[in-house]
C-alpha cells in the first residue's frame, strides 16, 4: 500500500476537473494532442500543457512524439483500470438517475480497451451462458470449448493471457449489468474492429468526449455474432 501523502497526490491528481476531464477523453483509448484535451476540458491550450505535464509527471499520462506533434494516452493498464474503479465506485454511490448521455451511445461503445454498452453487456451473457467462460479466481476462465470457440472467431487468447487481468467482470455505466474486460474483453474487442465486425464512429464537432469511444455493428459484424453466440443485436 502507498503512503498516505503519495495516494493523496495521485487523488489530487485524478481529481482537478479539467485534468478529469482530459483523462476521461483517453479512457477512449485514442492518442490526443494537448490542443484536443484542451478543448475537451474547455481550458485555454497553455493551462492545458501545465495540467498535462503534470499528469505526465504522475505516471498517468504517456506522450509520444511524431513529426511536430505530441500525442498523449493513458500510460498503464493500471491507470485505466483505477479510472474504472472510480467511475464504478461513483455509479455505486450515486443516487439512480436516467442515462444522461446520447442513447446511441448505449448500444456499444469502447470502456478503455474492451466493449461496453448493450453489445458489452450482451457478450458477457453470451459468453458465460454458452460455457465458454466459468469462474474463477479473481474474475473468468475459458473453457476447452471457449478457447476453441474464440480461437475461431480470431480472438488472441494467448495475448489475452499475458494482461494484467484475463477475464473480469467491469460494471456497465449505462446498463448497470457486468461487461467484460482484462486481455480477453480487449482481444474481443481488438478482433472485432480488424475484421470489420465493429468501427469507430466519428464524434460530431464539440461532442462531450463519452462519444469519442462510440462504436457501431456492421451487418458482417451482427452476422457473426450470432452465428458463434446467439447474439441478436442489429446492425
Amino acid at each position: 500500500m502507498p503512503s498516505v501523502n503519495a495516494l493523496a497526490a495521485t487523488a489530487a491528481l485524478m481529481g482537478e476537473p479539467a485534468r478529469a476531464a482530459m483523462l476521461e477523453a483517453l479512457f477512449a483509448g485514442q492518442a490526443l494532442t494537448a490542443t484536443e484535451l484542451a478543448k475537451v476540458a474547455g481550458i485555454a491550450a497553455p493551462t492545458a500543457s501545465a495540467h498535462l505535464a503534470r499528469l505526465v509527471e504522475g505516471g498517468l499520462v504517456s506522450v509520444h512524439a511524431q513529426g511536430r506533434h505530441r500525442y498523449h494516452s493513458l500510460a498503464s493498464e493500471e491507470v485505466a483500470a483505477a479510472l474504472e474503479s472510480l467511475g464504478n465506485l461513483t455509479l455505486a454511490t450515486a443516487p439512480v438517475r436516467r442515462w444522461p448521455h446520447d442513447q446511441v451511445l448505449r448500444d456499444a461503445r469502447l470502456c478503455w480497451d474492451h466493449l461496453a454498452g448493450r453489445l458489452g453487456v450482451a457478450l458477457h451473457r453470451a459468453l458465460t451462458e454458452q460455457g465458454w467462460l466459468v469462474p474463477a479466481a479473481g474474475g473468468w476462465a475459458t473453457t476447452s470449448a471457449g478457447t476453441a470457440g474464440l480461437a475461431a472467431l480470431g480472438v488472441d487468447v494467448a495475448a489475452a493471457r499475458t494482461a494484467r487481468r484475463f477475464a473480469c467482470d467491469c460494471m456497465d455505466w449505462s446498463e448497470r449489468r457486468p461487461h467484460l474486460a482484462g486481455g480477453l474483453g480487449r482481444e474481443f474487442a481488438v478482433c472485432c474492429l480488424a475484421r470489420g465486425w465493429l468501427h469507430r464512429v466519428a464524434p460530431a464537432e464539440g461532442a462531450a468526449a463519452l462519444a469519442r469511444r462510440r462504436l457501431a455493428l456492421t451487418p458482417e459484424g451482427a452476422r457473426r455474432l450470432h452465428a458463434a453466440l446467439g447474439l441478436r443485436l442489429a446492425a
